[in-house]
């Protein structure tokens, strides 16, 4: 509505700041408490800690595949052709990039908590929770990089405003 009464300041422009470092940073804090809480917990309820399998951590590494060629994608279209992506489509890219970036910080703390928890346990099968935990976590951070990288292809315009 630009029809705003004399006296009234106009309407804002509707620009985004890319996802801080400290909202990250209280994501992965959050997921590394959990994770480590989980192993404990969930040994006293249920009797067992929950299973770590390569298909959980392998998803992971996948989606972070997925999110990079997104963002390599988006990038050669806005940045490198000069091309507008449509309004719709950058918004989508630009929430589900935020949403990815997020979520992929809580589970990489969520992950790197349970393989901490697994240290000095003397389980046989404590080396393949660590592990399997690592690879997962790493996959996780990936897809956090990716979807940070796509967030700043999204970028329009000379004042580097986002959609």
């Amino acid at each position: 509505m630009n029809d705003a009464p004399d006296g009234e300041p106009p309407q804002p422009s509707g620009t985004l700041r890319p996802t801080s470092a400290g909202s990250l940073t209280a994501c992965a804090v959050a997921g590394l408490v959990v994770g480590w809480g989980l192993h404990p917990v969930m040994s006293r309820l249920v009797g067992r800690p929950p299973l770590i399998s390569w298909v959980q951590a392998l998803a992971l590494v996948l989606v972070a595949g997925i999110m990079a060629f997104l963002a390599w994608q988006t990038w050669q279209t806005v940045q490198v052709r000069g091309e507008r992506l449509e309004p719709h489509r950058a918004v989508n890219r630009l929430v589900l990039a935020r949403a990815c970036a997020l979520g992929g910080a809580v589970v990489t703390g969520g992950y790197v908590g349970y393989a901490v928890s697994w240290l000095g346990d003397a389980s046989q099968l404590a080396d393949r929770w660590i592990v399997r935990s690592v690879v997962a976590a790493a996959g996780a951070a990936g897809v956090t990089l990716a979807s940070l990288v796509l967030e700043r292809a999204c970028r329009t315009g000379d004042r580097g405003s986002q959609p």
